[in-house]
């Protein structure tokens, strides 16, 4: 079971990634990380609070930005809590915000691949939260344009090696 779960923000997508490998014996919770700026936010740090204690004790946490290796060497079903994060903390790491695309992008294109063969190529359950970013207003900025381009070509990536795609809304699951 490979499964991509995407939502807006606070739609319950990660309770419900959470609820399909609840189950299992063993699983690997990946936070890929937020950017610097972020951990210095409270409101960051009370969500991260949150979620945690909501996970059950048995299950691992990975904190890595290199995805594609955290699945790779996962044990168990994996959780990756999401893909938002992983793609800004990209940018922060190739210092792209504002630097020229043909600088950075073949860099980054090859790191989604990564994660999508990762995907592909594990041997057991894998649910990938990530945000959907392709359904509202066009961003003012370019930061804001760049980071919902990527996320959203790493979204379709991924996609394209889960067994189902799931929208979250207002806590209630769709199939697509």
């Amino acid at each position: 079971m490979k499964v991509l779960v995407t939502g807006g923000v606070r739609s319950g997508k990660s309770f419900h990634a959470e609820s399909l490998v609840v189950g299992e014996p063993v699983v690997t919770y990946i936070a890929p990380g937020p950017s610097p700026e972020a951990e210095d936010d409270p409101d960051w740090a009370a969500r991260v609070a949150q979620h945690r204690a909501r996970r059950p004790g048995h299950w691992t946490t990975v904190e890595s930005a290199d995805l594609a290796a955290a699945i790779s060497h996962a044990e168990g079903a994996v959780v990756v809590d999401c893909l938002g994060t992983w793609i800004t903390a990209q940018l922060d790491e190739l210092d792209a915000w504002d630097a020229v695309l043909d600088d950075w992008e073949p860099t980054l294109t090859e790191r989604i691949e990564e994660v999508a063969q990762a995907v592909a190529a594990y041997d057991g359950p894998v649910v990938v939260v990530t945000n959907e970013v392709g359904m509202g207003v066009v961003p003012e900025r370019r930061s804001g344009r760049l980071f919902r381009d990527l996320l959203g070509r790493a979204n379709q990536s991924i996609a394209a090696e889960c067994d189902q795609v799931l929208l979250v809304v207002a806590g209630r699951v769709l199939t697509l």
